[in-house]
C-alpha cells in the first residue's frame, strides 16, 4: 500500500484518549449491560455452563466481546464530541 494513502488517512482520525478510570468505567458497564442482555438471546445455553450465570461460557466470552466493543465507540465518542 502507497503510504501517502496511510499519511493522509492517519490525518483524518480522531484522537484517542489515555486510560483513566472513566475509560475502564463505561467500558466495564457496558460489558455488564452485554451480559445481561445476552440472558435474552435464542439459544444462551448453547456449550459448556458458565457456573454461577444463567448463560453458557461460549455466551458469557460473546457478550463480553461484544460489551468491549459497544464500550470502545462509546469512548471515541465521547472524546470526539470533548466530553471526555
Amino acid at each position: 500500500m502507497n503510504p501517502s494513502i496511510l499519511l493522509a488517512a492517519a490525518a483524518s482520525v480522531p484522537a484517542t484518549p489515555a486510560w483513566n478510570p472513566t475509560v475502564g468505567a463505561i467500558i466495564s458497564i457496558s460489558s455488564i449491560i452485554s451480559v445481561l442482555l445476552a440472558t435474552r438471546i435464542k439459544y444462551p445455553n448453547v456449550g459448556p455452563k458458565f457456573p454461577g450465570l444463567p448463560i453458557s461460557a461460549t455466551t458469557f466470552i460473546g457478550a463480553m466481546a461484544f460489551g468491549h466493543i459497544i464500550g470502545v465507540g462509546i469512548v471515541l465518542g465521547l472524546t470526539n464530541i470533548g466530553r471526555l
